[in-house]
């Protein structure tokens, strides 16, 4: 399976198993905002992404899911390194799952979020 967007962006999804995920990213020049701190929307991928991960394991044959909403909350800034994501399915109803996310760089806790995501089954190319 390829992951367009997480290749994209330059994160890696290190572990993926049913309701837990892994991913990680080593900050590069791209990553930065203006003031030279990695941008908040990196640590809001990793954590989105890191959520779909643990949850597509959950999934029967003919289901996605989609965001429905993230709350994230940042800590502490980072400079550079390597981050880390770590990722747990909380709760899965039969249409709504509710994921969450803790986000480390060096060792040191930096943002967690909170999220839910849609559960359903894809409509036909011909239906959309």
């Amino acid at each position: 399976m390829t992951f367009p967007f997480v290749e994209h962006v330059g994160m890696q999804i290190d572990e993926r198993r049913s309701g837990h995920s892994k991913c990680s990213l080593l900050v590069a020049p791209q990553h930065f905002n203006s003031t030279g701190v990695v941008h908040g929307a990196v640590l809001f991928t990793l954590a989105d992404t890191g959520m779909g991960a643990a949850l597509y394991p959950t999934l029967a044959d003919g289901e996605i899911c989609a965001t429905i909403e993230i709350k994230i909350t940042y800590f502490k800034p980072v400079f550079g390194g390597t981050i880390e994501c770590t990722s747990e399915l909380i709760n899965r109803g039969k249409s709504v799952a509710h994921l969450e996310s803790a986000l480390y760089a060096g060792g040191v806790l930096v943002a967690k979020a909170s999220g839910n995501f849609s559960i359903f089954r894809r409509k036909s190319e011909s239906t959309t």
